[in-house]
């Protein structure tokens, strides 16, 4: 029989081994603490807390400093839009995450020795701090019959200061057009709707500040930002940015549902992404390279405020030969061009488009080309 003392020692071990396992249907692999974020009232409220805008600490912000996933916390099947909200979730981790590892890489002094205002880095904190308020808003729009992704590891143009923000720009305006195709989709509710363009506002004014502030330019972008009808192609391409295998292997497929599209670019020589502008095509994805039918006509097709101009291109002879596409001189030097192939005049469904899309910056004018290694990102 134990001794009273090593009784009462086994017992007290015993319920800490307990109240450490993880809830049942959570994986053993977990601890378990994630799932206070099942509660949409724990932590910081975004709307009603500084916490997402004025904290300048260096530490991962609430949410972002839990990297688990959040697991059902009710049976049932998942809500209507559930996949919509989590592959909003997933890429925000990703929005989130190029935050937080440029202000942990850059000090002030080196935002300032290349040349941007002294108060470029708490800037950036405060647009990491909104951004941490998206994963907390995009976490409560998903219902407890569904999982909610946890980040992955994810790897950035960290080398300088100039290709993170030209890196930056890149994203908020990718932001913005992928925010404005989910806002199209018909299962939305208007409620839902409102949350997306809320989003998105705040994104323009991320994406204003650095125009002004950074490079220097005028921030307006025409009578109309382009709206791009097929938002998971646009999130598909930032799997380019994560970690192979890296993701937690609970999360759901991102995005959702999703075409593997090969990827668009210029080419790294490239000299100029203006209007008018001849361009030789790159498919980065050495694994992931397009196919195409000798006997159909393929098109470059370029979303650009709220229409689009479709060009035939010769493919006939791809890959020996490279593909080379005109931008159309008709358009403006505002806001961003999205370029994709299709097989059809226009892109008409989703499943027209063989690769791509691709984001072609026009303000400031150089910065598109100058991140292919064309030229040099000038503040």
């Amino acid at each position: 029989m134990l001794p009273k003392a090593a009784l009462v020692s086994a017992l007290a071990l015993l319920a800490v081994a307990v109240a450490a396992a993880p809830a049942p249907g959570i994986p053993s692999h977990y601890s378990g603490d994630a799932q206070k974020l099942a509660d949409p009232t724990y932590g910081p409220i975004p709307g009603e807390s500084d916490h997402y805008n004025y904290n300048w600490g260096l530490e991962r912000p609430f949410p972002g400093n839990i990297s688990d996933p959040v697991f059902p916390t009710e049976d049932g099947p998942p809500a209507a839009n559930d996949h919509t909200w989590q592959n909003l979730l997933s890429a925000e981790w990703v929005i989130f995450e190029f935050y937080q590892q440029g202000i942990e890489t850059f000090t002030d002094q080196d935002f300032i020795d290349a040349g941007m205002p002294n108060t470029t880095r708490r800037r950036l904190l405060e647009i990491r701090n909104n951004e941490a308020g998206h994963l907390r808003i995009f976490q409560n729009a998903i219902s407890p019959t569904s999982v909610k992704p946890g980040p992955c590891r994810y790897v950035f143009p960290l080398t300088d200061p100039k290709t993170y923000l030209a890196f930056m720009t890149l994203i908020e305006v990718s932001s913005m057009a992928f925010l404005s195709g989910l806002v199209q989709e018909p299962t939305n509710s208007p409620m839902e709707r409102g949350a997306m363009l809320a989003i998105a506002a705040t994104e323009t004014r991320h994406e204003v500040w650095a125009l002004m502030d950074i490079w220097k330019t005028n921030p307006l972008g025409g009578p109309s930002d382009t709206s791009f009808p097929y938002a998971r192609q646009v999130l598909y391409t930032t799997n380019s940015m994560i970690v192979p295998g890296s993701c937690p292997p609970e999360n759901p497929e991102y995005p959702h549902p999703r075409q593997l599209l090969p990827y668009l670019s210029a080419a790294s020589d490239t000299k100029s992404l203006a209007p008018g502008s001849t361009v030789r095509l790159n498919f980065t994805d050495p694994n992931n390279q397009p196919s195409f039918d000798d006997k159909t006509q393929y098109y470059a097709v370029f979303c650009h405020g709220l229409r689009n101009v479709s060009v035939p291109i010769e493919t006939s002879a791809w890959p020996e030969e490279d593909i080379w596409i005109t931008i159309p001189e008709r358009f403006e030097t505002k806001g961003v061009i999205v370029a994709l192939i299709a097989d059809r005049v226009g892109a008409p469904t989703k499943e027209s488009v063989v690769a791509g899309p691709s984001m072609v910056m026009q303000q400031p004018l150089g910065l598109a080309a100058a991140m292919l290694g064309g030229g040099d990102a000038k503040p």
